[in-house]
């Protein structure tokens, strides 16, 4: 799949794709990512990309014209590839992005993702050009990079091969492998920390009593840190008489 991301600051790019573990992602090509930086289509000797906003008010909004000079330059760049991709801008209004949508996205042929900057883009570029908009959260970022650099690495540990055990990502929280639920605690070396020691069924052995265990404790970080997870896999008749039972036994139990 590729990527072209259009931003202003590639240089952010630079190290995270030769970095951690998802570097394979990249370097192999699984995840082909390419930077454009709209400032090279703006015209004049300042190369300029943005203006003050008509009707007055704070901060600067990116100009239309070189974002379109821009995606064209991508678009014929990418004139031999049969299937369209969409152009993703990441606002405030976007979908939230969850495990669900990274699964999709790990299966595509990728997107133009555009970078906003300053006080955002010219609306008429958004309305012409943009067919998805992503939101990380309901928070305000100093541009769509930090989001662009999260949706990369989230597709690219999805990709095979890219993460040492074919099946760690299967127990990823909210993965349907764990029906949607946070993961479990973990414990590595030394069994005894601060007076602190490793809970006894992981040491124990028994395969079963280590799932269950495991299985148990999904269940009450979920329940205490995020009901509605629960309410969900509950509905879709995710939950066991096991795991209900271990609910009905909780605290304020759900």
């Amino acid at each position: 799949m590729r990527f072209d991301v259009i931003t202003l600051f590639p240089e952010l790019f630079a190290p995270f794709l030769v970095s951690g573990i998802t570097r394979r992602a990249y370097a192999t090509g699984l995840v082909d990512v390419r930077l454009w930086n709209p400032r090279d289509y703006a015209e004049g000797n300042y190369r300029r990309v943005d203006d003050r906003p008509f009707g007055g008010g704070p901060g600067m909004v990116m100009m239309a014209p070189p974002l379109e000079r821009c995606l064209a330059a991508i678009q014929a760049d990418r004139a031999q590839a049969t299937t369209p991709v969409p152009v993703v801008l990441f606002a405030p209004i976007g979908v939230p992005l969850n495990h669900a949508a990274v699964a999709q996205w790990s299966g595509s042929a990728g997107a133009i993702l555009l970078c906003g900057r300053y006080e955002g883009i010219d609306q008429r570029f958004i309305d012409r050009y943009v067919t998805a908009q992503i939101s990380l959260g309901d928070f305000v970022l100093s541009g769509g990079e930090i989001a662009a650099l999260a949706l990369l690495d989230a597709v690219a540990r999805l990709q095979p091969g890219v993460l040492n055990d074919e099946g760690s990502h299967q127990l990823d929280s909210f993965n349907p492998a764990l029906d949607g639920l946070l993961d479990c605690p973990h414990y590595t070396r030394p069994e005894e920390w601060q007076g602190e020691v490793v809970p006894a069924p992981l040491l124990s052995g028994h395969h079963a009593q280590i799932e269950r265990w495991r299985r148990d404790q999904s269940l009450r970080t979920t329940a205490q840190h995020r009901p509605e997870l629960i309410a969900t896999a509950r509905a879709a008749g995710r939950l066991s008489p096991a795991d209900e039972a271990l609910l009905r036994n909780l605290p304020g139990k759900l």
